[in-house]
């Protein structure tokens, strides 16, 4: 879906002004760090200092590999989710480290078994990667997770780098891990505008931590782009400014898409929850299956229809598939049908 006209609107006279086309701080706008602030403040209720606490990002996703570069040397050790976002694991690869998985169940609400972590050799652990809204399972935070998170970072000695852009999709209780006391010692999150406010192709993130923190990243980021088009952040900072109406909208969208996602899922004998939330379904499969690439592979060469399977994700996810909110209701109509015709 496209973003608010407004925010369209502020892109096309920014970008029509000939002082804009500059580059730009490596820091970003002053302009975009106030407005999330703002925006952190009012929908998180986490205080940011816009100077020294933010860093806006050309997407999240390269927040990602910054911290990787930042921290890691060769023979460093990272924990990330099974399952969990492949780039997480990719990135820490890139960067000489290597991933110690950590595997989410169904049973334990997809939380990490902190008990099973602590028994780990940790020594070597630099970073652990958590995600809540965790893509790909649609799994919700809670309080009590999120200061368990921090306190595990805090007892090792490891960053927390809480990668936050699912939390107002299908979500009445968007919440932040550095709402946590204590958790800028120990905690950098990102955050996005690619799902929020329907900008993903605009390649708007944010990284959000400690002053030291912001700076350890700095120092890798700026000799790595020279900043953002003026017109886009100034665009950004008039999205951040929408209020509930817009995230209201939004997820009248999504709401209508994942009820049709679950009667494909129905369809397909599959199992899943209804307090997902995030920009996809999570769901098992039907034991007439060895895996999700079977039934992938079965339902495209049946129907014609693309279903992820859930293996991609790590070996924890090789029961499951996941469905994406992001085709129209027609469309998930379109291959509901398709699949009743050629069972």
């Amino acid at each position: 879906m496209p973003p608010h006209p407004d925010v369209i609107t502020t892109l096309q006279e920014e970008s029509a002004k000939p002082n804009v086309h500059a580059y730009q701080s490596y820091k970003g706008s002053p302009v975009l760090r106030k407005a999330i602030s703002d925006w952190y403040k009012e929908w998180y209720d986490v205080a940011l200092d816009p100077d020294m606490e933010i860093l806006p990002l050309i997407g999240s996703k390269e927040g990602i590999m910054h911290i990787c570069m930042t921290y890691l040397d060769k023979g460093d050790e990272v924990l990330v989710p099974d399952p969990g976002y492949p780039t997480y694991t990719s990135a820490v690869k890139l960067a000489g480290g290597k991933c110690i998985e950590y595997k989410l169940s169904e049973k334990n609400n997809y939380a990490p078994d902190f008990s099973k972590l602590q028994k780990k050799k940790l020594g070597k652990v630099k970073l652990m990667f958590v995600n809540y809204p965790q893509m790909p399972t649609g799994q919700l935070p809670t309080k009590e997770l999120f200061e368990k998170i921090v306190a595990f970072g805090k007892k090792n000695k490891i960053l927390i780098i809480h990668d936050n852009p699912y939390s107002f999709i299908l979500n009445d209780n968007p919440m932040s891990l550095l709402s946590v006391d204590g958790a800028k010692d120990q905690v950098i999150e990102l955050n996005s505008l690619s799902k929020s406010h329907n900008m993903a192709g605009w390649r708007v993130g944010m990284l959000c931590g400690a002053k030291e923190r912001i700076e350890e990243v700095l120092r890798f980021k700026s000799n790595m782009d020279s900043g953002m088009f003026l017109p886009v952040q100034l665009a950004a900072a008039r999205a951040l400014a929408l209020g509930k109406e817009w995230q209201d909208e939004v997820n009248k969208v999504y709401r209508a898409r994942r009820e049709k996602v679950f009667e494909l899922l129905e369809l397909l004998g599959c199992h899943y929850s209804k307090e997902q939330a995030g920009l996809f379904v999570w769901a098992k499969i039907p034991d007439s299956y060895k895996d999700g690439f079977m039934l992938s592979d079965d339902i495209l060469h049946k129907a014609g229809v693309f279903i992820t399977p859930g293996g991609i994700f790590g070996s924890a996810g090789k029961q499951f598939i996941r469905v994406s909110l992001c085709s129209t209701v027609e469309k998930l109509e379109e291959a509901k049908q398709r699949i009743i015709n050629n069972q």
